[in-house]
């Protein structure tokens, strides 16, 4: 026999290191694809009231988006509207903003900011921009006479 032929008759066979490799990635790639699936289907139960108490109960917060609908791919502005539980409005607030789509995983594309408080409880927070639609969540961390506190808002663009 050649040894051409004694080398096809053997069984192929991977070095153990190889199989270990092979398979740590075909599980890490499975999870990976589980895991996006899950992210691409938002909560059936989300609220999506552009009214909300702060995590803490201490202030309500009302977002009145300039347009209604959001629009998708251009600059805005909203007012937003702060008040204490008990409906008093907050005046002299420090609004931190930020968000995202928690199922891609990224932030918002801009850094919206509080450009002027107008009294009355209100701020305008301008440089509001989404530029796709699904599930977003906008958070407005509070720092005011009362204490810090955050509110998170959903939006379904």
């Amino acid at each position: 026999m050649s040894k051409v032929t004694l080398l096809a008759r053997r069984p192929f066979r991977l070095p153990a290191r190889r199989l270990g490799v092979a398979g740590a990635a075909l599980g890490a790639a499975v999870l990976l694809a589980t895991h996006l699936h899950a992210m691409m289907q938002a909560p059936a139960d989300l609220d999506y009231a552009r009214t909300r108490l702060s995590a803490s109960g201490a202030y309500r917060a009302t977002i009145a988006p300039e347009a209604d609908p959001i629009p998708v791919g251009r600059l805005h502005a909203w007012t937003v509207h702060l008040e204490t539980s008990a409906g008093q409005p907050v005046d002299g607030a420090t609004l931190r903003v930020s968000g995202g789509m928690p199922q891609h995983g990224h932030g918002l594309p801009t850094k919206p900011r509080v450009t002027a408080a107008l009294g009355g409880g209100d701020y305008k927070v301008e440089g509001m921009k989404f530029n796709m639609r699904g599930w977003w969540t906008v958070t407005l961390a509070l720092a005011a006479p009362a204490g810090a506190d955050s509110v998170t808002f959903n939006l379904k663009l």
